[in-house]
């Protein structure tokens, strides 16, 4: 999902480690990734809040409207933002699990 919507590779991944399995998702030599893990002996089930967000800020117009349709393709849900100061230059996504992304349309400072 992520991958489809955002554009974000699997950077690695391990199977078993402790009896965890995870991936690792991002773009190559970025500095960060986003670890998503599961332990099948002991499912957690997801307990996300309104204001757990990932943030993207894309500065162009074009690549921000792409990644918003590229968003809801993937399955993303577009939801209006608890904090209305994400919704005035961006928009907010939800995963499956109720997980959010906001991508705001401007330049980070």
């Amino acid at each position: 999902m992520y991958c489809d919507g955002l554009g974000l590779q699997i950077l690695d991944g391990f199977a078993g480690h402790d009896g965890f399995d995870g991936v690792m998702l991002g773009f190559p030599g970025a500095g960060f990734h986003f670890e998503f893990t599961q332990r099948s002996a002991h499912p957690v089930p997801p307990s996300p809040t309104s204001e757990d967000l990932a943030v993207f800020y894309i500065p162009s117009p074009e690549e921000w409207r792409r990644l918003c349709d590229a968003m809801l393709a993937a399955g993303f849900r577009q939801v209006p933002s608890f904090n209305p100061y994400w919704d005035q230059r961006g928009r907010t996504f939800e995963d499956s699990d109720g997980y959010r992304t906001v991508l705001r349309n401007e330049a980070w400072s």
